[in-house]
């Protein structure tokens, strides 16, 4: 879990690990544990407290990857799951749409 955009968005809006607390409700020492590491999966009120104090969404906890563009496995699902519903038509453009997509390695 991404807990470190604490630590960075507190830093942005000049916090103290003492006004986070005492804006968010969530105890100092939480705080400090959380910022220190010791505690890696906090409860998600906690997180919520202080994401409304920060400006932050439960999402910029997430240290996945966001992901901008489908991968080939999300193409090749969806086309595995829907592909009896397309039209003749339909298959023919998305045909033609992924022969014209460079494909890394190949």
């Amino acid at each position: 879990m991404g807990l470190d955009i604490i630590a960075q968005k507190k830093k942005e809006l000049g916090l103290t690990n003492e006004e986070l607390a005492r804006l968010s409700g969530v105890p100092k020492g939480t705080i400090d544990k959380i910022l220190s590491g010791v505690t890696k999966d906090p409860k998600l009120e906690t997180l919520k407290a202080i994401a409304k104090v920060l400006g932050l969404s439960l999402d910029d906890f997430n240290d996945a990857p966001k992901k901008n563009e489908p991968s080939y496995d999300d193409i090749e699902k969806l086309v595995a799951r829907n592909g009896r519903k397309l039209s003749a038509d339909q298959k023919l453009r998305l045909i033609k749409l992924l022969s014209e997509i460079d494909i890394p390695g190949e």
